[in-house]
């Protein structure tokens, strides 16, 4: 007899707060892993769906089952495919749920629920002493992250080394630009281009300096200095640069005209838009305007890359689901980089309360915004597997 499930309904547009009731438990397909949750984070998409109603990721039919970030316990593996030989019974994971992705699009695959189907490839073992809580801040970050700087038609910068492998050369390191550091997506750029072999250079509030210095920055500039773009390219000019990552409010317009004027790949990956899912206008004539304002926006952002000779793609972060991408971060890099301590759970959780009632609180809150945190919800605590 299968688990008794329950999960925090998005159960129709604009609806709050969450429904919190029962919900089907799903058994796993060959290539994939039912985690019981531990913990969840939350991401602005989240409260973006709840807000913004059927403007954003339309394809969702309601009830939804909302969040992206998980950890917890495995406590059913699929059978006859890649899941059993990377998994078994009681392995503490962290993982990507994708259940709002197009491709998915299935509840069973949220991650506001008690369990959630992971696919295997997007999950990685943590080590014993990383709680939940630390734990759950990563998928969507490193995700976002990976894209932009692996995928083929992103940065597609080499990829990291593990503690327990050596490079197959010696190059000298060539630099990358993380804008927005101290962000979620922007602590896992700096670590993942620092394991890859590139210096990083990124831009966070001073109170940040030394937070992002100690995850891998080789030097840090004030993101609300308008000089900033032009110190980066005084310290580039001599040095190769691989592209950059723009995350934040102004980050791909300083982005553009810094890697522009730089040697090195003329590339911006693009994970911001100048919308706020909280400050939407619920009538059709507001939310008129700021369509308006955006698409215009995005004509200038084109014009001005184009002028600049830059090439400009925006990030999925659940694109990783479909390529090689997935499997070399969660099934390669991270579970040795965590256990080494190579790799850290960053930014720290604010956990706000235990269990799905609690989420829509963790919403609230983070719309409101935090910085250099990710909100947190405890869902349960560690149990022995004989108790499964």
């Amino acid at each position: 007899m299968p688990p008794e499930n329950h999960a925090a309904y998005l159960v129709n547009p604009r609806a709050r707060p969450l429904e919190v009731k029962s919900a089907p438990y799903t058994a796993p397909g060959p290539d994939e892993i039912v985690v019981k949750n531990g913990a969840i984070a939350i991401n602005p998409v989240d409260y973006g769906k709840q807000l913004g109603g059927d403007h954003l990721l339309g394809w969702l039919k309601y009830p939804i089952v909302l969040g992206s970030d998980v950890a917890g316990q495995v406590v059913e593996v699929g059978i006859g495919g890649k899941a059993a030989n990377l998994f078994k019974l009681g392995d503490r994971v962290v993982g990507h749920a994708v259940g709002m992705d197009k491709r998915s699009s299935k509840p069973s695959e949220g991650a506001f629920q008690e369990y959630t189907i992971l696919r295997s490839h997007l999950a990685a073992k943590i080590p014993d002493d990383l709680p939940y809580e630390k734990a759950c801040v990563l998928p969507m970050g490193i995700s976002t992250a990976s894209c932009g700087l692996f995928m083929k038609d992103y940065a597609a910068l080499r990829h990291p080394i593990s503690p327990y492998e050596h490079p197959s050369n010696q190059t000298p390191p060539t630099a990358f630009i993380v804008w927005g550091g101290s962000t979620s997506v922007g602590t896992n750029a700096i670590q993942l281009a620092k394991a890859a072999g590139y210096e990083v250079l990124t831009t966070a509030s001073p109170r940040n300096f030394e937070y992002v210095s100690e995850l891998g920055a080789s030097q840090v500039f004030d993101y609300n200095d308008p000089n900033t773009p032009s110190a980066i390219i005084a310290v580039l000019k001599n040095k190769t640069c691989a592209g950059a990552i723009a995350i934040g409010k102004g980050s791909l317009e300083a982005c553009i005209d810094i890697v522009a004027a730089v040697p090195g790949r003329k590339f911006v990956a693009q994970t911001s838009v100048p919308l706020d899912a909280a400050k939407v206008p619920g009538n059709i004539v507001g939310l008129v305007g700021v369509m308006m304002g955006y698409i215009w926006w995005n004509v200038s952002r084109t014009f001005h890359a184009k002028v600049k000779g830059v090439s400009v793609k925006f990030i999925w972060g659940t694109d990783l689901m479909e390529n090689e991408v997935g499997v070399m971060i969660y099934n390669g890099f991270l579970p040795a980089a965590l256990a080494s301590g190579q790799y850290k759970a960053k930014p720290e959780p604010q956990v706000v309360g235990k269990g799905l009632e609690h989420i829509q609180d963790a919403l609230d809150i983070n719309m409101r915004g935090v910085s250099a945190a990710k909100v947190v919800v405890t869902i349960w605590r560690r149990i022995a597997i004989l108790d499964l």
